[in-house]
């Protein structure tokens, strides 16, 4: 048992220290590298871009032989042979090409909107477990100062000095913190499951009480022309059009006629010919309205771009209100907590006997809920802030 003990100890300690430098931003570097969905993705897009290098070349050679038995005998026998290659119209092979590096060249901005879509989902759930850390630890302090009280009470009340009022008050305090601490505790597991999850089933125990930093935020201006130009979601879009203009130009270049030449003998009655094959496929009717699809189909493309375009300046401009709004509610409250010394002053107050016990828990109560208060605005304002930077991710 000793021996387990010694060895177990040294990795005790070290996860202890592993535990303790937990930050929002080894939480994202873990989910990005173990992440189940990016890992896929990934895959998924690297077997795409194999397939968009596919179908460049021209078209298999064919080769054609024939052996021709004569009726009567004295006709003779005929043998036939033919090697022959087509091709489509030169400019098809560069267009080809162009539209094979136009839907590589998205790859990257999928796979990067598709990671900061998972990123910015682990990121909020982690302010919100700082939050749930934070809150779980004023918690504790409240629920040890009521125990602290509750026993006093009960002490009075052992030597006929105090009254079963102020024990039970107690106690029902006592048991709306118990109840609040098990939900938070709750919660919190909740939270810390959904990490593992995004950490491809990775355990991870996010105990951490410090948000992210972020730089001084700039003006709306600034900031919107700076997630716009790095926004993966409007790439991708500006890309697909890219991709659209690309296809309406190898749909033209399809409609020009297909070269088919190669080299062609023929063997009969002791005769022998040979010679160069040529042909020339004339697309009256394969390709009809192929142009025209296209065509409509970069108009939807340049459509889908505006739209995001519009919508998303407006996500970001009501976001940056609300992180305004949210920024003056929160100075207010850091401002009234830097000054605030209620549990002691309330403390001191009860023991003098300058107010009573239900004074005090309502008074407490009071305190508690404006600092949960304090506490969510806190947490409202990092989220808005760290969706404003998901570009950054």
């Amino acid at each position: 048992m000793k021996k387990i003990i010694y060895i177990l100890l040294p990795l005790l300690v070290l996860v202890v220290k592993v535990n303790g430098q937990i930050t929002i931003d080894s939480v994202l570097v873990n989910i990005a590298k173990n992440n189940k969905t990016i890992i896929a993705n990934t895959k998924y897009w690297e077997a795409k871009n194999l397939e968009y290098q596919t179908g460049l070349n021209p078209y298999n050679p064919k080769v054609d032989y024939d052996y021709l038995i004569g009726t009567p005998e004295n006709a003779g026998n005929q043998t036939d042979f033919a090697v022959t290659q087509s091709f489509d119209f030169p400019t098809v092979y560069v267009k080809k090409k162009q539209l094979s590096n136009e839907q590589i060249k998205q790859t990257e901005f999928q796979l990067k909107a598709n990671r900061q879509h998972v990123l910015i989902e682990a990121k909020l759930i982690c302010i919100e477990l700082v939050y749930r850390n934070k809150l779980n630890s004023e918690l504790s302090i409240r629920k040890q100062n009521t125990e602290k009280w509750l026993f006093a009470f009960q002490k009075s009340l052992e030597k006929g000095e105090g009254n079963i009022m102020d024990v039970n008050k107690a106690k029902l305090q006592l048991i709306e913190i118990n109840a609040a601490f098990q939900q938070n505790l709750s919660a919190s597991n909740q939270l810390n499951q959904k990490l593992t999850e995004l950490n491809g089933g990775i355990p991870i125990q996010f105990s951490d009480t410090g948000y992210s930093t972020f730089d001084l935020i700039p003006t709306f201006e600034t900031l919107e022309k700076e997630i716009e130009a790095k926004d993966p979601v409007r790439k991708y879009l500006e890309q697909e059009k890219a991709i659209g203009q690309s296809e309406v130009a190898l749909s033209k270049s399809l409609t020009l006629p297909k070269i088919e030449t190669g080299y062609h003998y023929q063997a009969i009655l002791g005769q022998r010919f040979n010679g160069i094959h040529f042909g020339l496929t004339i697309p009256l009717w394969e390709n009809k309205n192929t142009v025209k699809t296209k065509q409509a189909e970069l108009n939807l493309n340049e459509a889908n771009l505006q739209d995001h375009i519009n919508e998303h300046y407006y996500d970001v401009k009501q976001k940056y209100e609300r992180m305004i709004n949210l920024k003056i509610i929160l100075d207010e409250y850091q401002t009234l907590f830097s000054s605030l010394n209620n549990v002691e002053l309330l403390d001191k107050s009860l023991s003098l006997g300058q107010i009573s016990t239900i004074e005090y828990f309502m008074e407490m109560t009071y305190y508690y809920d404006a600092l949960k208060n304090y506490l969510k605005i806190e947490m409202e304002y990092n989220k808005v802030v760290a969706e404003l930077y998901r570009y950054q991710l």
